[in-house]
């Protein structure tokens, strides 16, 4: 039996009021989310449907009432409303990630919820402020199980660097989506997210690309893609894919400092999210405004670049 499954990124790109004190706009956080949560939703799981609920171009906030009656209408089985909190609008180090239902007792909502949060406070990596309860128009006016998450602060010094981690949002979503299909017990499609082990597979870490994958397997992007029947370039962590030869033993990386001033190389090609680096960018020096083990946060441009392709 088909399992329906409504879910929204709260607000519009120009929803007045839902940024960050430097701008950002909440319905941004909110899509990463969303869009890598129904992609994981519809690849991984069988017997399926997803419903989005708001613009997906975030032009047009959809009024909260026209959400919740198409997803009555549609006969969802359970709805989704992904956020991100903000306290004053102006910086503080309040901080965490907590899960709504309606008010009163919910059971079905409230398991759903549960499955859910855990997931993806590990995801987040930020505080459990746990499972709450509201008067939200999309808890109440729902048919069906509904919760709404509230995935971190956008103002708060601690919660905007994972907002600002694109990989940390799609995990989120990923989450979301693992919670959801646990709820709805969902079997994982065949050949989806159970790819077979042992000898010639590789899992995928954070920070990496196909490029780098494949030349560390000595194969080319194009071979990868086949063999794994990949349709796009989008990989996750976890992610486990065939690939022939041996890895090559990692060099150690570099050491780098908050506040350093580094080059991009011009033979840099991809940032850590595997976009691709703009030619204006290579050559210039930028300070680092973040450091992970193998990769460092450039300031003006706020991307991720592995430290191999800075000096």
């Amino acid at each position: 039996m088909v399992k329906k499954v409504a879910w929204g990124a709260g607000h519009g790109i120009n929803t007045p009021g839902k940024r960050s004190p430097e701008g950002e706009r909440e319905w941004s956080f909110n899509n990463i989310v969303v869009t890598e949560g129904i992609k994981h939703l519809k690849s991984n799981y069988e017997n399926v449907e997803v419903l989005r609920l708001d613009d997906s171009t975030g032009k047009r906030d959809v009024p909260l009432r026209e959400r919740t009656n198409k997803a009555n209408a549609w006969g969802a089985d359970v709805y989704v409303s992904t956020h991100h909190n903000a306290n004053t609008g102006k910086w503080g180090n309040w901080t965490g990630t907590e899960t709504y239902t309606y008010l009163g007792n919910h059971p079905g909502a409230e398991a759903l919820a549960s499955k859910v949060h855990k997931r993806i406070v590990k995801a987040y990596g930020l505080r459990d402020r746990g499972l709450k309860k509201a008067d939200f128009h999309v808890l109440r006016e729902t048919k069906m199980d509904a919760i709404l998450t509230e995935g971190g602060y956008m103002d708060s010094t601690i919660d905007i660097k994972k907002l600002r981690d694109k990989e940390v949002l799609k995990k989120a979503g990923r989450a979301i989506a693992d919670g959801i299909a646990d709820y709805l017990n969902l079997k994982p499609e065949k050949g989806g997210s159970k790819p077979s082990k042992g000898k010639g597979t590789y899992t995928v870490k954070k920070g990496d690309t196909l490029w780098d994958i494949a030349k560390d397997h000595g194969m080319t992007v194009k071979q990868l893609k086949k063999l794994n029947n990949l349709k796009s370039d989008t990989i996750y962590p976890g992610q486990k894919l065939k690939v022939k030869g041996a890895r090559s033993k990692p060099s150690k990386p570099k050491s780098f400092k908050v506040g350093q001033k580094v080059t991009v190389k011009k033979s840099a090609s991809k940032f850590t999210t595997g976009e691709s680096i703009a030619s204006f960018v290579k050559g210039n020096s930028y300070k680092v405004k973040q450091v992970k083990s193998d990769q460092v946060l450039l300031d003006g441009i706020m991307s991720w670049v592995r430290k191999k392709d800075v000096y």
